[in-house]
């Protein structure tokens, strides 16, 4: 199962945490996986390329990344953390918590 995190403060995502794998279907085949990673590596590759926020990112083999910005949050950013967000429920919607479960954290310090 893929469990993906998005942490805010003061009602302002600045980061997200995605680790797991679906298991909807074989490796090379599993569309939920596919769909999910083509999300966050969109997401991060676009904010990293298209803003000047800083941003740490950490990717690990085992399905794992984190992502956070650090610093202010450009309005470009905050669009791209809410598409993905979107994307991810949209996924949610369509196969359920048995593959990708969504969770929003506030937290008071990074």
């Amino acid at each position: 199962m893929i469990k993906a995190i998005f942490y805010s403060r003061d009602n302002k995502v600045f980061g997200f945490k995605i680790k797991g794998h679906a298991e909807y279907a074989r490796c090379g085949r599993d569309v939920i996986c596919a769909g999910v990673s083509a999300l966050v590596i969109n997401t991060v590759n676009s904010i990293e390329s298209f803003t000047e926020d800083s941003v740490v990112t950490e990717e690990c083999e085992d399905g794992l990344v984190r992502f956070k910005i650090v610093g202010d949050i450009s309005p470009q950013s905050k669009l791209l953390l809410k598409s993905l967000r979107l994307g991810l429920c949209s996924i949610y919607e369509e196969y359920g918590d048995k593959y990708i479960q969504i969770y929003f954290r506030e937290v008071s310090h990074v």
